[in-house]
């Protein structure tokens, strides 16, 4: 394995919270690593380094242009897709060889999306990573060397169980650090935590934008009313985080006049969150970071000027 090869690994990981430094990636790894290990499947971990190696070496092989290559942009949807599968499907043989294959359709679906969405100059963002696991999840029903167990069996929706809340400093600092760590489909705080500092070496707006969506989501997911245990394992947060991030601090150029477009879009992923939740409950599938996708493009194009 080259330097620039690694390199491109690390940078691939950063890529998740729209970054480009192979040190924050190398963090963001060890976080991953870490809340994996904590969550005793550290097949999480293993499968997030074989999806993002999967990726990282498809495109290369293929040829993809360079540059991307270079800077990780073939390598975080497929790390992602990786960790869910590794996450979602029991430890088998026939589940490794299943993810590999899913990382390397991921790498070949990013480049075909981003090839449409250059029509339209949109960042493809984490959709590859939820279009395959979405795929890859519900074909996993019906086979059943897969084994799949999901998020949960198909179930019809229902409303959020009651519960006290207790606003405590605790509370809600675990809350707003596993909202960052559930990026990564890990509910850690301590890899939350692992992650701000990954952020402030790249960018100090990105980390300050990524807890400010933390803090804005878990207020108005608890305000709305939605269940404080799921709140409380940063369920309703994660994809707000990479909103903020991507509408705050890397899309366009950072400002305190950006501040109230940033916390709608906050405000709305928490929302389309619930939605998707609902709707996905009956098939069995999570929502992943697809409120995240959408809003985002939605702002996003209501920022460009009419032909």
């Amino acid at each position: 394995m080259t330097v620039r090869f690694l390199d491109a690994m690390l940078r691939g990981v950063s890529q998740v919270f729209l970054q480009n430094n192979p040190m924050s990636g190398l963090i963001v790894l060890t976080a991953v690593s870490w809340g994996a290990v904590a969550a005793r499947t550290p097949q999480a971990a293993a499968g997030a380094v074989v999806g993002l190696f999967v990726g990282t070496l498809t495109a290369t092989v293929l040829r993809f242009p360079s540059a991307a290559v270079r800077n990780g942009l073939f390598g975080f949807n497929p790390l992602l897709t990786g960790l869910a599968i590794s996450i979602y499907l029991p430890p088998r043989i026939l589940t490794w060889v299943y993810l590999v294959l899913g990382a390397v359709v991921c790498t070949l679906i990013t480049r075909a999306i981003a090839a449409i969405l250059d029509i339209v100059e949109l960042p493809v963002l984490t959709f590859p990573f939820v279009l395959t696991t979405w795929l890859l999840l519900l074909a996993a029903y019906q086979f059943t060397g897969l084994g799949n167990r999901g998020p949960g069996e198909p179930a019809l929706p229902h409303g959020p169980g009651a519960a006290d809340v207790h606003l405590t400093g605790a509370f809600l600092t675990a809350g707003i650090l596993k909202d960052i760590s559930e990026v990564f489909l890990l509910g850690n705080w301590v890899t939350g935590a692992l992650i701000l500092p990954a952020l402030l070496i790249t960018s100090r707006w990105a980390a300050g934008f990524a807890v400010a969506g933390a803090v804005v989501s878990t207020f108005v997911a608890l305000g709305l009313g939605a269940d404080a245990t799921v709140v409380a394992g940063g369920l309703y947060g994660f994809s707000a985080v990479l909103t903020a991030v991507a509408l705050g601090a890397t899309f366009y150029h950072p400002s305190r006049r950006r501040v109230p477009y940033v916390l709608l879009g906050v405000v709305f992923t928490v929302v389309v969150q619930a939605a998707l939740g609902t709707a996905l409950g009956p098939v069995g599938v999570p929502a992943l970071t697809a409120p995240f996708v959408f809003v985002t493009w939605l702002f996003a194009l209501s920022q460009r000027d009419p032909a």
